[in-house]
């Protein structure tokens, strides 16, 4: 089931595995689905999905303030950032505050569909906030593709300027 809701994202959609008391959003485009397990085994699976697709990449985010988290104030939180580290495969990440990441996944629930995945991990700020970009074309070739464009327009601009200093000057 979670394959298949994930499968039916695509770009700037978000998936959210998020904390037991992560709130419930009522709004249209966010889906919000308890799962029976700890943030880092669904981590896990997610990362491995996302990484069989090639449709999307995703980008992952998590608080800034979970590494300040001690362990005196919140049992097992050490080794949740261990499991952590481990369920993202590599995967590079962002740290943003909290309240900015709910804000802005809450802004763009919006426009954009959010998967709000809610975990039984009763751990302060250890939501993880994953934004979904394309798989098969990536920021750097879109900005190499407008530069084409712009490049070929600036051409046909100077070619239409030429024709018509050439009709203007034939008088």
């Amino acid at each position: 089931m979670i394959s298949r809701e994930i499968d039916a994202l695509g770009i700037q959609n978000w998936i959210i595995i998020a904390e037991s008391s992560f709130p419930v959003v009522s709004r249209r485009g966010v889906r919000t689905v308890v799962v029976d397990a700890e943030i880092p085994e669904l981590l896990d699976y997610v990362v491995n999905d996302l990484e069989r697709s090639e449709k999307v990449t995703p980008s992952f985010n998590t608080a800034r303030e979970l590494p300040f988290v001690s362990n005196d104030r919140a049992p097992g939180i050490e080794q949740f950032r261990k499991d952590l580290k481990s369920a993202l495969h590599g995967h590079e990440v962002r740290e943003l505050e909290y309240r900015s990441l709910a804000l802005l996944t809450h802004s763009e629930s919006s426009k954009f569909a959010v998967l709000v995945l809610k975990s039984r991990t009763a751990l302060p700020y250890s939501s993880v906030f994953i934004e979904l970009d394309s798989g098969y074309w990536d920021r750097e070739l879109e900005d190499e593709l407008r530069g084409e464009i712009k490049e070929a327009e600036q051409k046909a601009q100077l070619e239409r300027e030429k024709e018509n200093e050439t009709i203007g000057g034939g008088n």
